[in-house]
């Protein structure tokens, strides 16, 4: 069991997100919340899970330096890809609108990378999962935008939300990674890493 391992670990999750914190609840992981914010900026040379991975390591940086020997620092980033461009946060509603649209009736990529910082190591995982919305109207799109929080989740969704719910008619791979996090993924991972961590 991770639990065991994990009795003389501790694990820190550099997010603010309410939902990677309740994933962590539901995982039965200990952690700490530790936040250093990073201006995420990347070079625009990159793609797809490129992105998520330098975003997720540089949200890692602030952390180098200062990780105990029996810490594990966990940072992640989720993309949202769509006919090769990455759709981010929507600065504002028209902008949200206009995502929306552009993922109408379309498949796209969610990309969730998640970066594990020890003292000694680091490893950069990654999971992709397709999705397809079905056309959505104007009026749902508007609806969608004045009552939900879009503006901080890429892509301007939340699958676990009313448009979520009414608007995606597939998924090809797991459904917590668009949420931002694949648990799955996650688990296995920190599972692996525990074992090169010394415990006090």
């Amino acid at each position: 069991m991770l639990q065991k391992s994990l009795e003389n670990i501790t694990v820190i999750l550099a997010s603010g997100s309410p939902r990677r914190h309740q994933f962590f609840k539901d995982l039965e992981i200990p952690f700490e919340i530790r936040l250093n914010p990073v201006d995420e900026v990347y070079p625009d040379t990159l793609k797809g899970a490129e992105i998520s991975d330098y975003l997720a390591e540089l949200k890692a940086a602030p952390f180098e330096g200062n990780i105990a020997p029996n810490e594990i620092v966990i940072t992640s980033d989720t993309v949202v890809w769509h006919k090769g461009v990455s759709l981010a946060k929507a600065a504002d509603a028209q902008e949200a609108a206009q995502m929306l649209r552009t993922l109408s009736g379309d498949w796209h990529q969610v990309i969730t990378s998640i970066c594990f910082t020890t003292a000694g190591a680091q490893r950069t995982v990654h999971e992709t999962t397709a999705v397809k919305f079905r056309a959505l109207t104007e009026t749902e799109i508007a609806h969608y935008i004045n009552n939900y929080s879009p503006f901080d989740k890429a892509g301007a969704y939340g699958i676990q939300e009313w448009l979520g719910h009414i608007g995606i008619e597939q998924i090809k791979g797991t459904h917590n990674n668009v949420m931002g996090l694949p648990t799955q993924l996650l688990y296995k991972t920190l599972t692996q890493m525990t074992a090169s961590v010394p415990t006090l």
